[in-house]
């Protein structure tokens, strides 16, 4: 059956051939006298027989499943052995069924209990063949537990109901075949493309190593220096690939069955009679900080692919971090929750994909396509129309809100007049009015306005929580076909998800901490309302694509093992690229080949968007069943034994205050040491903040987010135990709300150095997800058929060369502190590390490939090449790394599924970035942990969604920036060092042509990856900037001046007697 053959390949892929599975055991599978491989277990996990025993004098239970094991199993197990003795005192265990908290249904029906166990492949082959539906139905029982015939008693033993044999049956066990399949897959790459994969790797290692052994042994005597520097910057070429490649040697894909999460979650069932959804809440959280640069149309379209996403609605909450303060934001999403009581129960009624309504009346293709109900196109015509004008509202909010301010602002000043004259004052002297921006009720927006002021700046102004849509109850509300309805809503759920505006308060003289603090508070503001155990994190420009992604997610975290999990992390997809991905905005070769590797080690990285968080984990809580840790220092080295105490007794300070916090907000008593912690030493406030509301969500959230205590879950949570109604939202609990997204409510506490996102880089995104897996958290990467997420990318160069800008500068900062891969503890994998050391070292591999870009110039200006000859050794070896490489790539394209085109794509905007961005990230990031200048970074400038002539407009636009001074020279250089070397080859009387040939091939590879660079300088098609015709000139009068030097007409005098030209 589905779930034996599953749990055999999914624990068969840690340890290869007959070891035990057991961690840390490496002992040999049990073997029959016929030398087959036994299993104890339906399941096939491997165990060795010391285990075996072990399990059985312990818990009685398979370690791999977690079920029981039979009494059978014992003797079929301990058949020939000779060691009935290790197993004669255990008590006889037998299944046991009446109700779900007792034991599970075997995995498997067998015909007979044999004495000897079949093979695996035996096993399997007998599942295939076997009809169990028909035996279920036209056996009598004597073959094993089936519902053809049931005794009547209730007793497991001396039942005298007609079983066919000597024993009675259990009652009759209700067959839930969906409950028994796992909700996750783990797929591994087939063996015939990552074995040639890893081998191809580990032969280009030899390789590498070979070379660079036989290129120091080798240097060239006549050009020392150009051979030092190549060296050099080979060595490192060579360290960085070892960075990028090791940790690709393990990738994985995943699947996820949404059926089993349906039934398991949303049937109806003895916990849960009237089939409520027991899934977990999940908290949406969508950061915005400029309309201007970040178009309220697109936040919106964001929130109506939140608001129609097949979750259930009263566990969905979705929040706006409006960190600007802007009133225009404010009023965008009022307008947005008044389309979407129209949006989404279009979207319920006809299925609609994608619920992006923007999206969804652009796309191409014939919108009937799978459509039945006859009232489709008049309901598509009116939801479209309401659109059209939803958008033009929107478009003139900010002209309604000018004009309001300015109509308010005249009356005030009227008002300051009319009082001066009356006081008697000296009219000659200037009305003190302030330019306040006004709300539609006539009162001040608390906010930033449009004129800054004293705390109405964006710095400057006060917490404001709106709730826009109201938390829905737990009954379904179905609409009418009334004619005041837009359309007919006749057996649709009209219910909303909750959706609340959030701006936190910020005072001068408090670091708002950017992007973090405002996720920081968020979170906080979340517990306090909400208290979702899952936290979905979007960009306001990245909206939900695929309407099942929750789900998605929730399989991994509500599967087996799924409460060690701290985030799910989905690929980022983008709408508006130019077809070709000139600049590789894509970034395929890192989501479908990084990410899918590093889900093999620990997880991936998180990225910013598009991940689903287990909310704990950003508490700062350990996973379950961590190990004991300990640094790489204190490992090999011993360390500081006092500073070991010191930091253990810490981290015990610390296990016992979440303890103490766990069952405090449980209600549960707490013994001494735990009242010790929270009276005398008053870690609590430290930790997480003054608010007890928010301190008593977390246990409650821990509760929520356990998988069910089914299927050999341990510590899981009773099913149907969140069916029951949401507590309704008061004025109190918006009250402590405030409280907590208030400026100085972070003041003495963790948040952002242990908890929550992570202050003090401008990647924080990166650093939380490292500071999670470093406390022994996995992450799981979730690529689904049909993509999640999709957002905007910037496709102008400039644009992308500062998108690159930042997130190298994040690394370096990474790099220089202590979150630095090198000090992680043991929790993390060494691979995993390898991956994070790689985050922050990349970015200085520039230093070396600019050097690099400059070799073919220089060899060619000087006449020398890196090596002294271009002898057979060399090519060879050059041909080798060449070939590798290239069929490294290959195999990559077949088991990440990405193309040529885009793994060429990356490998040119490398050498692009690499010469430019990196560069100035590793100098803004020296200056900054030497001189201590701080970095800053203006937002980037989202696309509107408006209809052009050009979708693509953007892409042509030539925008100056310092960052293009380095390719554009690299370029110049070799396109000026390939003419004097060919001028200087053809006119020499001893022509080297092997020189020049290495020189300009060299030269050529480094102008083709600077392409589409050039193509990019070049602007719109069919037009031809004055800058090119500028290169032009210059390039055309150095090439003219080089030849008259190289050839000078027959009557000059220039240069030597014989009239060359002498280079040096």
């Amino acid at each position: 059956m589905f779930n034996s053959s599953y749990k055999a390949q999914g624990w068969g892929h840690d340890k290869g051939g007959n070891t035990c599975a057991v961690e840390d055991c490496d002992g040999k599978t049990m073997r029959d006298e016929r030398g087959d491989d036994v299993f104890p277990c339906d399941c096939n996990f491997k165990i060795c027989r010391d285990c075996y025993y072990d399990a059985l004098n312990g818990a009685g239970r398979c370690p791999g499943c977690k079920d029981e094991y039979r009494h059978e199993d014992h003797e079929a197990a301990d058949g020939g052995s000779g060691d009935e003795d290790r197993v004669g005192n255990l008590p006889e265990r037998r299944p046991k069924y009446g109700n779900a908290d007792s034991g599970k249904m075997e995995r498997r029906l067998s015909l007979l209990n044999k004495p000897t166990m079949l093979t695996q492949q035996q096993q399997k082959s007998n599942e295939q063949n076997f009809d169990h539906a028909r035996w279920l139905y036209e056996t009598k029982g004597t073959y094993g537990y089936g519902n053809a015939l049931w005794p009547k008693d209730d007793s497991y033993m001396g039942g005298d109901g007609g079983g066919g044999g000597s024993m009675g049956g259990p009652p009759q066990p209700i067959f839930q075949e969906k409950n028994r399949k796992p909700l996750t897959r783990k797929l591994a790459i087939p063996a015939g493309v990552i074995s040639p994969y890893r081998f191809l790797a580990l032969l280009r290692l030899v390789v590498l190593g070979f070379f660079l052994a036989w290129r120091i042994q080798n240097p060239n005597k006549d050009a020392l220096w150009l051979w030092g520097m190549s060296v050099v910057c080979e060595i490192w070429f060579a360290f960085s690939w070892i960075l990028d490649q090791l940790p690709k040697l393990f990738p994985v894909n995943r699947s996820t069955d949404l059926a089993v999460l349906k039934e398991r979650f949303e049937s109806v069932s003895p916990e849960n009679p009237r089939g409520r959804s027991d899934l977990p809440g999940m908290d949406v959280f969508v950061s915005s900080a400029d309309p201007e640069k970040e178009p309220p149309l697109v936040t919106g379209n964001t929130i109506f692919s939140i608001l129609a996403a097949e979750y259930p609605v009263e566990k969905l909450a979705c929040y706006l971090s409006d960190d600007g303060g802007a009133l225009l934001s404010f009023e965008a999403l009022a307008e947005t929750a008044t389309f979407a009581r129209v949006w989404v129960p279009f979207c319920r009624k006809h299925a609609i994909e994608p619920r992006n309504p923007d999206s969804y009346f652009l796309q191409r293709g014939d919108p009937t396509k799978g459509k039945k109900r006859l009232d489709f196109v008049k309901d598509r015509r009116r939801v479209k129309r309401e659109y059209d004008e939803f958008k033009v509202r929107v478009n003139g909010l900010n002209e309604a809100i000018r004009r309001r301010s300015d109509a308010y602002n005249a009356h005030d000043e009227i008002r300051a007049k009319r009082a001066q004259m009356e006081s008697g004052a000296d009219l000659s002297q200037p009305l003190q009015v302030v330019k306040a921006t006004w709300m539609s009720d006539g009162t001040h927006w608390p906010g930033t306005w449009s004129v800054s002021s004293k705390e109405h700046g964006r710095g400057d102004h006060a917490g404001i929580i709106q709730v826009m849509l109201a938390p829905p109850g737990n009954d379904p509300i179905y609409g009418s076909n009334d004619e005041e309805n837009l359309i007919d809503t006749t057996d649709i759920d009209i219910r909303l998800p909750m959706l609340v505006y959030v701006s936190r308060e910020k005072r001068p003289g408090y670091d708002h901490n950017k992007k973090a603090g405002a996720m920081n508070a968020l979170v906080r503001t979340s517990a306090v309302m909400s208290n979702g155990p899952f936290i979905l994190n979007l960009d306001c420009d990245h909206y939900i694509y695929n309407s099942l992604a929750m789900r998605e997610a929730i399989c991994f975290m509500m599967d087996r093992g799924g409460d060690r999990i701290c985030y799910v992390q989905f690929p980022q997809r983008f709408e508006g690229v130019d077809p070709s991905d000139r600049y590789a905005n894509r970034n395929t070769v890192f989501f479908d080949v990084n990410m899918r590797a590093l889900d093999g080690l620990q997880g991936p990285v998180y990225v910013g968007t598009g991940c689903c968080f287990r909310r704990t984990a950003l508490y700062g809580i350990d996973p379950p069943r961590v190990p004991k840790d300990h640094t790489i220092w204190n490992a090999c080295c011993g360390g500081d034994k006092k500073k070991n105490r010191k930091l253990k007794k810490k981290k015990n300070r610390r296990s016992g205050l979440a303890k103490a916090n766990l069952n405090a907000a449980a209600g549960l008593e707490e013994d001494d040491e735990d009242a010790e912690i929270l009276d005398s030493r008053g870690l609590l406030p430290k930790q997480y903040g003054a608010s007890m509301a928010f301190v008593e969500s977390i246990a409650a959230a821990e509760f929520a987010g356990k998988p069910l205590a089914d299927q050999g879950i341990t510590n899981g949570r009773p099913p149907g135990s969140l069916t029951g109604p949401r507590e309704p939202l008061d004025a109190a609990t918006v009250a402590e709300a405030i409280n907590v997204i208030s400026c100085f409510y972070e003041d003495k506490t963790e948040w952002g150095d242990r908890v929550g996102w992570i202050y003090g880089s401008v990647t924080e995104d990166v650093v939380t997800g490292f500071r999670m897996h470093n406390r022994g958290w996995k992450s799981i990467y979730c690529v689904t058929k049909r993509d999640a997420f999709r957002g905007t990318a910037p496709i102008n160069l400039t644009d992308r060369l500062h998108q690159v800008l930042r997130w190298a500068t994040g690394s370096v900062e990474i790099f220089f502190s202590k979150n630095n891969a090198i000090f992680a503890n043991s929790h993390m994998k060494i691979l995993q590390r390898v991956a994070y050391l790689n985050v922050g070292v990349y970015p200085f591999t520039s230093i070396f490939l600019i050097v690099y870009c400059f070799l073919p110039a220089l060899s060619l200006f000087s006449g020398q090449f890196i090596v002294q000859t271009l002898n057979v050794t060399f090519l060879v070896y050059l041909f080798t790394i060449s070939v590798c490489l290239c069929s490294l790539a290959i195999l990559e394209v077949k088991w990440s599924g990405i193309t040529l085109e885009e793994w060429w794509r990356n490998e040119q905007f490398w050498v692009i970035g690499g010469t430019s961005a990196h560069l100035a990230a590793v100098i803004q990031g020296l200056l900054k942990v030497i001189a201590g200048v701080e970095i800053s970074f203006t937002l980037t400038t989202k696309s509107g969604g408006d209809e052009v002539d050009d979708e693509f407009a953007d892409l042509y636009v030539v925008k100056w920036t310092a960052l293009m001074i380095p390719p554009i020279t690299i370029m110049l250089v070799n396109m000026i060092a390939i003419a004097v070397a060919i001028s200087r080859t053809l006119y020499s009387t001893i022509p080297q042509w092997s020189k020049l040939v290495g020189g300009v091939f060299f030269s050529v590879w480094v102008l083709t990856h600077m392409y589409p660079f050039a193509k990019g300088l070049m602007g719109r098609r069919g037009r031809t900037p004055t800058i090119v015709y500028v290169w032009s000139g210059l390039l055309a009068i150095v090439i003219s001046l080089l030849w008259v030097t190289i050839n000078p007409p027959a009557n000059s005098t220039i240069g030597s007697a014989g009239g060359g030209f002498e280079f040096p």
